[in-house]
């Protein structure tokens, strides 16, 4: 925080992006900051997609199992809502919000709010995924995180789909993803 010369605090917003492919540690980290923000007694509010009920309906949680509370919302419009008295706000799997989480996120940021976002940058098929690129226009800081290839072990490109399915959002874990190489993923591309 800065004061301004009659002494009130003001806060500094910003926009902090996580992004990567899956099981890069994206929540992992996501979750850090926020208990981090916590233990710094600010108050705090993680946000995710409704339609991620994965692991748990409310909570946000990662692949190993560690969770923290969550808001589930319909679309970004609710974040704003929802989070109005907040010092820090987290959204994990922002690729499944509408476009406006830019918006919402800057709109945020604008009145001081430090907001963290977590989330896919490329979807299984290596195209940019929803708001994430926009996002990471815009952040202050952008963190990439990467999974290991599961082949051979060089540092993972793409979320790669072992189940055939061509929409676009398939919630899933092991079992449908796998992360892959660059070189790998083109290799398991070609039958």
């Amino acid at each position: 925080m800065i004061e301004y010369n009659y002494g009130e605090p003001m806060r500094r917003g910003r926009i902090e992006v996580i992004c990567g492919s899956m099981f890069s540690g994206k929540t992992e980290e996501l979750i850090r900051r926020m208990k981090r923000a916590q233990f710094a007694h600010q108050k705090v509010e993680i946000f995710k997609p409704a339609i991620d009920t994965r692991y748990s309906d409310d909570d946000v949680v990662t692949h190993e199992g560690v969770a923290i509370p969550s808001t589930p919302v319909d679309n970004s419009s609710s974040i704003l809502l929802l989070g109005d008295q907040c010092d820090v706000i987290g959204i994990d799997e922002a690729q499944f919000f509408d476009e406006n989480l830019v918006a919402v996120c800057n709109e945020l940021a604008s009145k001081g709010v430090r907001v963290i976002i977590a989330g896919l940058d490329m979807d299984f098929r290596g195209v940019p995924f929803g708001p994430m690129p926009a996002l990471c226009a815009v952040a202050d800081d952008v963190t990439k995180v990467h999974a290991i290839c599961v082949r051979c072990g060089a540092l993972a490109y793409v979320s790669h789909r072992k189940v055939h399915e061509e929409k676009r959002v398939l919630l899933g874990e092991v079992n449908e993803y796998e992360p892959l190489c660059r070189v790998c993923y083109q290799k398991a591309k070609t039958p």
